[in-house]
């Protein structure tokens, strides 16, 4: 966790008798750090990471503005006979939800079919999602309910994996607990290499891309 190695290194600083890095010195570190060879694509980012997650059985719906997102939420809802109830991360607690649709902010339990959470980025060179846990957004809501619907800006696309990772470590609160990288429904193919989805999570993941929406990082 975040404390407990900053107090690792805090010790190691004062038995070297050292004090905390200054913003020049952790900067002249940062710029050590080897750049490692990444892929280069010239697709469009949002049209490359909607044609990695699809083709790993994942779905995607676009819709124009935030405020759309519990409409979305309602016809995917219906289209798949599911109740009029999710675990819904409490960032997205205030969207103007329809009378009648019943929704907390987690845990989810195992009686719970469905799940509505934010996500810190998408990933266009692997077409896969970055999610960060906290308060606001429990990991059971990534993996419990059989349906898992993830809000995903168009401007939090990033283009390699790398730079997701820099937005991690960019989080106010420091590094989370626990960061799920998603790239579609649970799936295995141990049994007779058939393969079957949810086997350790959702059956289904759903990607509400939101096509007017902030920067990543923003």
């Amino acid at each position: 966790m975040p404390d407990s190695r900053s107090a690792i290194l805090r010790q190691i600083r004062t038995a070297l008798g050292r004090g905390p890095l200054s913003d020049s010195a952790a900067a002249a570190l940062d710029a050590r750090r080897p750049a490692h060879t990444r892929i280069a694509f010239d697709e469009d980012l949002v049209e490359r990471f909607v044609a990695r997650f699809e083709s790993r059985s994942g779905t995607v719906a676009r819709v124009s503005h935030p405020d759309a997102i519990p409409a979305a939420v309602a016809a995917y809802r219906q289209a798949h006979g599911l109740p009029p109830r999710a675990a819904v991360a409490r960032p997205l607690a205030g969207l103007p939800w329809p009378a009648g649709f019943a929704h907390h902010p987690g845990p989810a339990g195992p009686d719970e079919q469905m799940s509505v959470t934010p996500c810190l980025a998408g990933i266009a060179e692997i077409g896969s999602l970055m999610l960060a846990s906290g308060p606001d957004s429990p990991t059971t809501l990534n993996f419990v309910p059989d349906h898992h619907l993830i809000v995903l800006p168009a401007g939090h696309i990033v283009r390699h994996f790398e730079d997701a990772w820099t937005l991690l470590r960019a989080l106010p609160g420091g590094l989370p607990r626990a960061t799920n990288i998603i790239s579609g429904p649970s799936r295995t193919g141990d049994v007779e290499l058939t393969i079957q989805l949810g086997a350790h999570g959702p059956r289904s993941v759903h990607v509400l891309l939101v096509e007017d929406g902030p920067a990543a990082g923003g």
